[in-house]
């Protein structure tokens, strides 16, 4: 009997171990009684009871990204194109999740395509192209109604590629070809433009400058002729003075040596000499100078006195 109830004891204490689970953070697990739902563990330790409950789904509370392949749709201008779409979603209601769909992911893909098609046909190809927010807000709206009752929450869908037609795409290409060698030109023109209108200003600056340089240069040639025919002026006047000053002293000299009739008409002779000996054609002779005999008598007697 004590080994009996030892088996039986170790039997329950397997089972027993066997049942225990320890549910991970950001993870849930779906449990049923006798094939009905029976609650939902969150996270920690739980046991459940054997051979009636089981563990039906573990779900991963996560968001998930899904990339679905490339849906073929058509534009309102009846251009097929492929679109790549990437969905961003999280799990809200496990029980839901469970029992809500077969296959969720599949749904998920399936009601994407769908509704990628219905947006889509109402748009062209160039709001298609153009227009990657609105269609992708408008696809999550969608997404995240329908799937709801499946205890889903859509956050994000994003257009990973849009591709078109092969034709479509070489137009495309030569018309950005295109425009970008237009803006090319345009921002060489502009590149041009400011280079000349900078070269200008440089000029003008250049003009202005010398135009100063030659005004101060004019300034400063006319005050030096000023200077200099100020210091000009101011010789002759010194000279001048100098020569008035030193006839002064002659004729004072000549008053206190009390010179004599004779010395003054010598003098006087010899300024009529230095007169004809010059540059001029007419030679007036001061009345003074009327009786050259006695002239010339008075200037013997003076080099008798000399002698």
């Amino acid at each position: 009997m004590f080994w009996f109830f030892l088996v039986i004891f170790v039997i329950i204490l397997i089972g027993i171990v066997v049942n225990i689970r320890v549910v991970p953070q950001a993870t849930a697990f779906v449990i049923e009684r006798l094939g009905a739902y029976k609650t939902t563990w969150d996270v920690g330790l739980h046991v459940k009871t054997p051979f009636i409950e089981r563990i039906v789904c573990q779900v991963s509370l996560k968001e998930q990204v899904v990339d679905f392949p490339p849906q073929p749709v058509i534009t309102k201008d009846n251009v097929t194109m492929q679109i790549d779409t990437v969905v961003y979603f999280s799990i809200t209601d496990p029980k839901l999740y469970t029992y809500g769909v077969n296959n969720p992911l599949m749904a998920i893909e399936n009601l994407t395509a769908t509704t990628l098609r219905n947006i889509i046909g109402d748009l062209e190809l160039d709001e298609t192209l153009t227009s990657r927010d609105v269609i992708n807000t408008e696809l999550r709206s969608v997404l995240d109604e329908a799937t709801d009752p499946w205890g889903i929450r859509i956050s994000r869908v994003e257009l990973k590629n849009i591709i078109p037609p092969a034709e479509i795409q070489d137009a495309m290409e030569k018309q950005m070809k295109a425009e970008r060698e237009r803006r090319e030109k345009i921002l060489r023109a502009e590149g041009e433009k400011t280079s000349a209108v900078l070269i200008a200003e440089g000029n003008k600056e250049a003009s202005i400058l010398n135009a100063e340089a030659e005004k101060e240069a004019a300034i400063l040639r006319a005050e030096a002729k000023k200077e200099a025919a100020i210091r000009e002026a101011e010789g002759q006047a010194q000279a001048i003075l100098k020569v008035q000053e030193a006839t002064a002293e002659g004729l004072r000299m000549l008053k206190n040596a009390e010179v004599d009739d004779k010395v003054v008409s010598l003098k006087s002779l010899e300024a009529f000499t230095k007169v004809a000996d010059g540059k001029a054609t007419k030679i007036i002779i001061p009345s003074e100078i009327q009786n050259m005999a006695g002239l010339i008598t008075s200037i013997k007697e003076i080099a008798d006195d000399d002698d």
